[in-house]
């Protein structure tokens, strides 16, 4: 099979997926107690039963359950997720403002994963069970044990509190791409990069250790290749297989940490907007977030894939 038919392959095997993260996120929601017109009836005792009946009729809640899962998902399909109650806006507006604060954070803690974790594992390999070796493992570990809030609340209470370094609640007025915003972002994309960058260092290291012990690598030392090209060009490139593996499962955790984090630092992401539309009931976006969630999880997933097939032409044969 073709690179090229991989990836359309791959690509229409997650419709599937798809309709069934839609099914699964109405459902959920659907079993929890209350829907968007009894919370309007809650906010408003005026409303009689004949009205709320029409409201009902109006938003299609008053047929039976695949009847409405059908309608949501027709007006998913077109863009439209409902309205926010308590401020009457377009959900689809809340999130489309809110999505890129969240996607440049996860940017921004990859990249800090990736700066730190490739140079530190590629050291460690080299220098395996040597005393940067094993420092290197001792902080790694140390990342992954940490949590996200336990993390993000040490930072803000060193370098924001005692150092009076960083400022960290971002200002509402200035937008993201404001190259001030980029100040605002270091200690939460920090925060969310650790845990990743501990665990692609770890990856890393041991692939890379393993690699080296290979006859590929003895004969390219033996042709005289300089060591820095033997470990480089060749040991790192087939170790990133396994850091390319790891890749969706960290993604995933970016996604769900951000929620947290974005909480922490009062980051004006979909993470810290879901925290608000739980205590406020909304359901229509909270089936939105949740599921934007998913398909950003599905096609990390999918990236994933297409790169290890990039990095690995025989797992196009499988």
């Amino acid at each position: 099979m073709s690179l090229r038919r991989f990836i359309l392959y791959r690509v229409l095997s997650i419709i599937p997926i798809l309709f069934g993260v839609s099914v699964i996120t109405f459902g959920l929601f659907h079993l929890t107690p209350g829907d968007p017109v009894s919370q309007m009836v809650a906010l408003n005792p005026d409303i009689t039963a004949s009205q709320e009946a029409q409201l009902r009729a109006r938003y299609e809640l008053d047929g039976p359950v695949w009847q409405q899962y059908l309608a949501w998902i027709g007006n998913v399909l077109t863009g439209d997720f409902g309205m926010v109650l308590r401020n009457n806006r377009p959900v689809s507006a809340i999130v489309l403002a809110r999505l890129p604060e969240t996607i440049a954070l996860g940017l921004f803690g990859w990249a800090f994963a990736l700066v730190i974790a490739i140079p530190t594992g590629i050291y460690a390999a080299v220098n395996k069970d040597r005393f940067g070796d094993t420092v290197s493992r001792f902080v790694a570990l140390s990342g992954i044990s940490i949590p996200n809030f336990w993390l993000g609340l040490m930072l803000i209470l060193v370098f924001s509190l005692w150092a009076g370094l960083w400022p960290v609640i971002p200002p509402s007025r200035l937008p993201l791409y404001h190259p001030r915003m980029l100040w605002y972002l270091i200690l939460p994309g920090v925060t969310i990069g650790t845990a990743a960058a501990a665990s692609i260092m770890r990856v890393l290291r041991t692939s890379m250790a393993e690699e080296m012990n290979e006859d590929y690598v003895t004969a390219a030392r033996a042709k005289g290749l300089p060591e820095r090209q033997v470990v480089l060009k060749h040991v790192l490139r087939n170790s990133l297989i396994s850091v390319v593996t790891l890749a969706a499962t960290l993604t995933a955790g970016i996604v769900a940490g951000s929620v947290v984090v974005e909480v922490v630092f009062n980051w004006p992401g979909l993470g810290r907007e879901l925290i608000v539309a739980i205590n406020a009931r909304e359901i229509n976006l909270l089936m939105a977030i949740t599921l934007f969630t998913g398909v950003f999880i599905i096609l990390a997933n999918l990236l994933a894939d297409v790169l290890y097939a990039v990095l690995d032409p025989r797992i196009r044969y499988d």
